[in-house]
């Protein structure tokens, strides 16, 4: 069965459960770190939020965690693209396959803060509201 969208806005856009995000969590499930896993997968948004991630809170660099955040928004951003997306519309963060796009707009958005380039913490803060999350909901996928 089909629904209707009855809000007249776009689809949520789900990423494919067989994309770059999978081959990185097999590689991360087999004992690969970050760093190893990018190798596997280097278009992943999931490794690149993980090493920005790490780059935060294990060595207080925030300058390499706005890089690796930065990459992983941007793959995200082909991968949603690839998928049907157009810019807008819901990004459900319980759909695994959009987590690691998801963490990297909210570590983009911490490190952005960190080096006070505020007006981009509030644009990825927005980001992820205008994608039916919040920054709560996706700080707890972590």
């Amino acid at each position: 069965m089909t629904h209707e969208n009855l809000l007249g806005g776009p689809e949520p856009t789900l990423l494919p459960a067989d994309g770059p995000d999978a081959d990185a969590r097999a590689a991360l499930g087999a004992g690969d770190d970050a760093r190893q896993a990018v190798r596997v997968a280097p278009s992943a948004s999931i490794v690149w939020a993980l090493l920005a991630e790490r780059a935060l809170e294990d060595t207080g660099d925030p300058v390499a965690a706005y890089a690796y955040a930065r990459t992983g928004y941007h793959r995200g951003l082909d991968a949603l693209r690839k998928a049907g997306w157009r810019g807008r519309g819901p990004i459900p963060a319980h759909h695994e396959p959009n987590q690691g796009f998801l963490r990297s707009v909210l570590a983009l958005a911490e490190a952005a803060d960190a080096i006070g380039e505020t007006d981009e913490a509030e644009r990825c803060g927005q980001l992820l509201l205008d994608s039916g999350t919040s920054l709560d909901e996706v700080s707890g996928l972590r």
